[in-house]
């Protein structure tokens, strides 16, 4: 499949969804009441899904890595954050392994993207000298 915008990231479309359990998890109970943490981990969701999209439209691969690794970075505030609401009696365990466990799997996709970048661009030099 041919990535043509980038709503077809992989990375993008998994950090949706873990934005969307952050948002569901952040809006209920007492979590929903302490605006700081439940306003920090709501931009960090968003960071994730926005830095994959604006650093596809970045205009090369390297501008596209910083940006994927500003939302790889992202979901590892997420990852401290959740901790924080679990401890606070926010999340129970359930919600906090689900979210953890999705922000780890969106990091794999990210790293594997920035991998991916890096490879083809080897392979554009290498064609270019031969």
């Amino acid at each position: 499949m041919k990535i043509e915008r980038f709503e077809d990231l992989r990375a993008w479309q998994e950090a949706r969804v873990l934005a969307n359990l952050i948002y569901d998890a952040a809006g209920q109970g007492s979590f929903s009441r302490d605006f700081e943490l439940r306003d920090q981990i709501c931009a960090a969701a968003g960071s994730v899904m926005h830095n994959a999209a604006e650093g596809f439209d970045a205009g090369s691969d390297a501008e596209f890595i910083v940006f994927l690794k500003y939302a790889r970075r992202s979901a590892s505030e997420i990852q401290s954050e959740i901790y924080l609401a679990m401890d606070r009696k926010y999340v129970n365990e359930l919600t906090f392994k689900q979210i953890y466990e999705k922000a780890t799997e969106v990091k794999k996709t990210i790293n594997a993207l920035i991998a991916y970048l890096r490879k083809s661009k080897t392979n554009r030099r290498t064609a270019k000298q031969s």
